[in-house]
C-alpha cells in the first residue's frame, strides 16, 4: 500500500475538470449543411490517386499545395475574361465578392472540420474557384469565346485533369456559391448551370446515356457538383427505389455462373447506369463506360454516401453488385461481349478495379436485394442450366448440330424398328 501511494502522481482535479469544460464549450456538433468531407483513411488507402487532385485545387482543402499552384494563373485568367465581358469590371468584381461574403458563414458550414482560412481568404478562394468553374463550363459549351492560347482547350492533358479534379469529394465548393456567382454573370440566352454541368460531364458514366431533362432537378436540393452527378443517376427512377425490401443482402453469382444458368445479359437504354432489372431469364443492364475517370467518380460517390448523414447507399449498392458480377477477366469478357460494359482499359486492370471498389464500404440498405433474390432463385432451377449446357456443348457448331440431328434420326429409326419387330411377333 505504501509503495502504491508513493508511485501515485498527484493531479489537480479542478485543472483537469476545467480543461474538459473548455473542450466541451467548443463546437461539437456537425452542421446540417455539412456536405463536403475529407475521404476517410480506410477508403483513401485503397487508391490515393482517386481522391487527390492532379492539377487544380477547388475549395479550401487542397488550396496552397505546391504542385497545384501553377494552375492558379489559369483560374485568374478565366476570372479576368469573365469580368472583361462586363461594362463595369471593377464594380462587377466587388459585386461578386459581396455576394459570397453574404453567404460565407453558410458556405463554411458545408465543410466537415475546421477551415484554416479567415473570412477574407476563404471568400477569395470561393470567388476565384467558382468563377473558374462557371467560365470553364461556358467555354466548353461555346457560350463564351475561348482564347487561342487557352491551355485547357489547347493542351488535352489539362482538360483530362479537370474531368478528374472536379469530381473529387475533397475538391468541391458549395452549389449555393456557384449558383450566386452564375446568377450575377448570366450570359444572354445561355443554358442553366445544371444543364452546363451535366453537358460537361456528359460521357462520364456512359457514352450511350440518353440526355437528362434539367426540369428533373427542379425543387431538388443540390449541394455541389459531385452531388448533382449523383442525383443525375438517381432521379430517372427515383420512384422505383421507394418501394421494395432493401434490408439484408445476398451475393449475386458472377457473370460466368449466371450465363451457365441460362440467364442472358441484355444491354438496355436508360438514363441511369443504376437501372438494372431482371425478368424472364434476362438481366437487363444499362451500359457502363469504363475509362480513366470511372474509378475516380465511383469511389468519390461511394465516399460521399459513406460520409453524408442518412444518405441512401445507392451507388455503393451498385458497386457491390458489379463486384459480384465481375470476379475474373472471363466475367469482364462476357459483359463486354454483351455490350453491357464498354471497356477502354486493360481487362485485368478493369477487373481488379471492380474487385476492390467496394472494399471497406458499408451498406446498410442493399438496393438490389430483391433482384439478387430472383436471380439466385432462377439459378437454382435445373432446366435452364441443363438446357444451356446441352446447347453450348452439343449445338455450338454447324457440324455439332448436324451430328445431333443424324443421331436423333437414327434413334427414331431404331425405336421404330424395335416397335415393328415386337408388333410382328
Amino acid at each position: 500500500m505504501a509503495d502504491s501511494q508513493k508511485n501515485h502522481t498527484a493531479i489537480n482535479i479542478e485543472s483537469v475538470a476545467s480543461s474538459f469544460e473548455n473542450m466541451m464549450s467548443g463546437k461539437l456538433y456537425m452542421s446540417s449543411n455539412c456536405c463536403i468531407f475529407k475521404t476517410p483513411t480506410i477508403l483513401h488507402r485503397h487508391n490515393e490517386k482517386a481522391y487527390e487532385p492532379n492539377a487544380f485545387s477547388i475549395g479550401p482543402f487542397h488550396y496552397g499545395k505546391d504542385q497545384l499552384k501553377p494552375t492558379q494563373k489559369i483560374k485568374l485568367k478565366y476570372l479576368q475574361g469573365l469580368l472583361r465581358r462586363s461594362i463595369h469590371e471593377k464594380e462587377q468584381l466587388r459585386q461578386l465578392i459581396a455576394a459570397i461574403r453574404g453567404v460565407e458563414g453558410e458556405a463554411r458550414e458545408c465543410y466537415a472540420g475546421s477551415i484554416k482560412f479567415g473570412a477574407e481568404e476563404f471568400v477569395q478562394i470561393l470567388v476565384l474557384d467558382g468563377c473558374f468553374i462557371i467560365e470553364l463550363f461556358r467555354k466548353d459549351f461555346n457560350e463564351v469565346p475561348r482564347d487561342p492560347d487557352d491551355p485547357i482547350f489547347s493542351m488535352s492533358c489539362l482538360l483530362q485533369f479537370l474531368y478528374h479534379d472536379l469530381i473529387l469529394l475533397e475538391n468541391q465548393i458549395p452549389w449555393l456559391v456557384l449558383d450566386r456567382l452564375f446568377s450575377l454573370t448570366m450570359v444572354p440566352g445561355g443554358k442553366s448551370l445544371v444543364q452546363l454541368t451535366i453537358d460537361f460531364f456528359g460521357n462520364i458514366f456512359s457514352s450511350h446515356q440518353p440526355p437528362i431533362d434539367p426540369v428533373e432537378f427542379e425543387n431538388k436540393e443540390i449541394r455541389h457538383v459531385l452531388d448533382l452527378l449523383r442525383l443525375s443517376l438517381l432521379l430517372p427512377f427515383e420512384r422505383d427505389y421507394s418501394n421494395g425490401q432493401h434490408f439484408g443482402w445476398q451475393p449475386l453469382p458472377c457473370a460466368t455462373s449466371i450465363r451457365a444458368a441460362g440467364i442472358k445479359f441484355k444491354r438496355v437504354s436508360s438514363s441511369s447506369i443504376l437501372d438494372i432489372k431482371f425478368s424472364n431469364g434476362v438481366l437487363e443492364i444499362p451500359p457502363l463506360l469504363v475509362q480513366e475517370t470511372t474509378e475516380t467518380i465511383l469511389r468519390n460517390l461511394i465516399s460521399y454516401e459513406q460520409c453524408y448523414p442518412n444518405c441512401p447507399p445507392r451507388i455503393t449498392s451498385y458497386a457491390k453488385l458489379m463486384d459480384n458480377l465481375i470476379d475474373t477477366t472471363r466475367d469482364m469478357d462476357i459483359l463486354c461481349e454483351s455490350d453491357v460494359i464498354d471497356n477502354w482499359l486493360n481487362p485485368d486492370d478493369a477487373t481488379q478495379f471492380f474487385n476492390k471498389l467496394y472494399n471497406d464500404a458499408y451498406v446498410k440498405m442493399f438496393y438490389y436485394n430483391e433482384l439478387c433474390s430472383r436471380v439466385n432463385e432462377h439459378c437454382r432451377r435445373w432446366w435452364p442450366r441443363w438446357r444451356t449446357f446441352y446447347i453450348q456443348n452439343y449445338f455450338g457448331t454447324p457440324w455439332a448440330v448436324v451430328s445431333q440431328v443424324v443421331a436423333a434420326i437414327f434413334l427414331i429409326l431404331s425405336l421404330l424398328q424395335t416397335f415393328y419387330t415386337i408388333k410382328g411377333t
